[in-house]
């Protein structure tokens, strides 16, 4: 009897103790996954995004290191302002979204170095999985005092180079018109959850 009373207090203590850890659901319509790609040897650029992303974050407000985040993007979403640009990127030549229709991202581990927060983790595109790390910032909360909800702002930043990845189209007549070395621009904002 007496272990048994050791072992539920030991579990009850446990729990008691454990990190609140729960999803922040994004909020999609003023989240944005954009990119930047060189044009020309950097005289311009073009910049685009994806539409249709799914992103499911797990935020530990005791210690960001045991957050996690999963992406999940639709390659056919794909909106760079000119209709016939985005069939060409949802070719063969580029990103090949009838065989590869989605784009990943799942973390492995959160690190934090001072004020630098970066998630590490595989980014899968056009079919290639590379580790990488995204380095991120926590923007800001904004937290309601009627309700007692907040809502939080976060933004990365990432350059791969697509040729790592197996997108390695080049113009036939300017081999530099489409650079290799693309910007990745992340903002999210979640919806409204409980604060602590």
């Amino acid at each position: 009897m007496k272990l048994l009373l050791a072992l539920l207090l030991f579990t009850v203590t446990v729990v008691a103790q454990a990190p609140e850890t729960k999803p922040y659901p994004i909020d999609n319509n003023h989240s944005t996954v954009g990119f930047s790609v060189p044009i020309m040897g950097g005289l311009s650029k073009v910049d685009g995004k994806f539409t249709d992303f799914t992103i499911n974050l797990v935020h530990d407000e005791a210690d960001i290191t045991k957050s996690s985040i999963d992406v999940v993007i639709k390659i056919a979403s794909i909106n760079t302002g000119i209709a016939a640009r985005d069939n060409h990127l949802k070719t063969a030549d580029f990103f090949d979204a009838e065989k590869f229709p989605e784009a990943t991202f799942k973390s492995t581990k959160v690190t934090k170095s001072g004020n630098q927060l970066s998630a590490l983790g595989m980014l899968t595109i056009h079919g290639v999985s590379k580790e990488v790390t995204l380095p991120f910032t926590v923007v800001g909360v904004n937290k309601d005092p009627a309700t007692k909800k907040m809502v939080v702002g976060y933004a990365a930043h990432l350059t791969i180079n697509r040729r790592d990845f197996g997108v390695n189209w080049t113009h036939p007549k300017v081999p530099n018109f489409v650079g290799d070395n693309i910007d990745l621009n992340i903002e999210l904002l979640t919806k409204a959850v409980d604060a602590n």
